[in-house]
């Protein structure tokens, strides 16, 4: 399976701030953050999901909106955050609203 990923010019701030706008997938955002690649699993573990289609839509609007990369890596997706797009296109905007998730103690439960 491949899926299909905005290039950075097509990554529109309403997208973007509606994708970070539901907690669960600002604390995934969040959990990316940290760098790396990440499987799906282990995102799900570390916010304490259980039911991986409960993630399959988040993952999705995260995608499109130009937040996350997702990409097939044998029987796993592999998550990336786009952060050199995402501050090439809104530069201080994922600080911002990271930060902001921090203080607020957004979480997803």
């Amino acid at each position: 399976m491949t899926y299909r990923h905005p290039d950075r010019d097509q990554i529109r701030i309403e997208g973007v701030l509606s994708a970070l706008g539901h907690p669960v997938r600002l604390s995934a955002v969040r959990v990316l953050d940290a760098g790396g690649e990440h499987n799906c699993g282990s995102v799900l573990r570390v916010l304490g999901i259980t039911a991986k289609s409960t993630m399959t839509h988040h993952w999705r609007v995260l995608r499109d909106s130009g937040v996350i990369r997702q990409e097939p890596a044998g029987r796993e997706n592999l998550l990336t955050l786009r952060r050199v797009d995402l501050d090439a296109r809104y530069p201080g905007l994922l600080d911002a609203v990271l930060v902001g998730a921090a203080t607020d103690g957004v979480t997803t439960g």
